[in-house]
């Protein structure tokens, strides 16, 4: 089985490496844009038959010069939900996904691509269904765009497409290899190198008719993402768009009060309650910031019937448990 990982020096692309090279499959073309050369080393300890660079790929790969390709994991994308280059980010992420997409079409390799739950934006309701889609800025416009062009052209559920299509609407990942991605690292990255520098922890004030630290998102740990992925690689035969987070929204002291006491228990202390965290100095909220007002979701929660009804029953970790996962793999990292 020859697969193409696109992004797979990212964050999502280089842990679905990771979970395939666990299948025993290593015939793997990566492809990705190594500018930022410290990306390499998401794929350092992993197996891949070649590697190419997205500028050659997607030509190449138009003109059928890789042979048989059983499914390409589309995760290249520019991913900074601050980028205002409207212009690059539709170039990115829109018109590279449609090309790719007629290329799958055209020779059935299947596809399965990141969406993003910023299709959202500013709407209360998270299910796969056009009404509800709202971008608030235009990283979420230039991803709403290409599934709705997947909806015109292959159906409501992609159900003429050719080969296996799915796309996946990401909440809020976190975990292992995101450490490349700056600003837009999760925020249990940032809690755990301000925790290891200066024993607090930050998060927003009030914002949004939520209390300090009370808005809340679905963060979902990246091993859950890649078990999701793989189980759609394991039936073929399920195609259309899909939310992939837990179901659950958490508010974003969960975030921190998990990074502190798991931080804490490795110096072999007791565990604090939110409040005791607060009062202690080890979780400071800090003002919301001018450049998000407006373009900033407050609460997201996956509806995940449609991923339920297609038969995938993963049970996702919560907070709680896939925070302290991560603490520990950071702390590993140091060593």
């Amino acid at each position: 089985m020859k697969i193409v990982v696109t992004g797979a020096a990212g964050f999502i692309g280089s842990n679905l490496v990771k979970g395939l090279n666990a299948r025993g499959i290593d015939n793997i073309i990566a492809v990705d844009d190594l500018t930022q050369g410290d990306k390499f080393r998401n794929l350092a300890d992993l197996k891949i038959a070649d590697y190419l660079d997205a500028g050659d790929f997607y030509q190449q790969f138009a003109d059928g010069a890789f042979g048989k390709v059983e499914a390409l994991f589309h995760e290249g994308a520019c991913s900074d939900t601050m980028e205002q280059d409207g212009k690059y980010m539709m170039a990115n992420n829109y018109s590279l996904s449609c090309g790719l997409l007629e290329s799958c079409q055209r020779q059935g390799t299947r596809l399965l691509y990141a969406s993003s739950a910023a299709t959202y934006g500013g709407s209360d309701t998270f299910s796969e269904s056009p009404e509800f889609e709202k971008p608030l800025n235009v990283y979420g416009y230039s991803k709403l765009l290409f599934d709705q062009r997947l909806r015109r052209e292959l159906g409501a559920k992609f159900e003429k497409a050719q080969t296996q299509t799915v796309g996946f609407r990401y909440f809020n990942v976190y975990g292992p290899r995101e450490q490349h991605k700056g600003r837009m690292a999760s925020v249990a990255f940032h809690q755990f190198n301000q925790f290891q520098a200066n024993g607090k922890v930050k998060l927003f004030g009030d914002y949004g008719g939520y209390g300090a630290g009370g808005q809340m998102r679905d963060f979902v740990f990246i091993d859950d993402v890649v078990a999701v992925n793989l189980w759609f690689l394991d039936n073929p035969e399920k195609s259309g768009i899909f939310n992939l987070g837990t179901g659950r929204a958490q508010p974003f002291n969960d975030v921190a009060l998990a990074v502190v006491n798991t931080l804490r228990q490795g110096e072999n202390a007791a565990p604090l309650s939110l409040e005791e965290a607060v009062r202690g100095g080890m979780i400071d909220y800090i003002g919301f910031p001018e450049a998000l007002i407006g373009k900033y979701q407050s609460y997201t929660q996956a509806d995940l019937s449609a991923l339920r009804a297609a038969g995938c029953a993963h049970v996702f970790a919560d907070v709680q448990a896939g925070v302290s996962a991560y603490m520990q793999w950071l702390e590993d990292s140091k060593n």
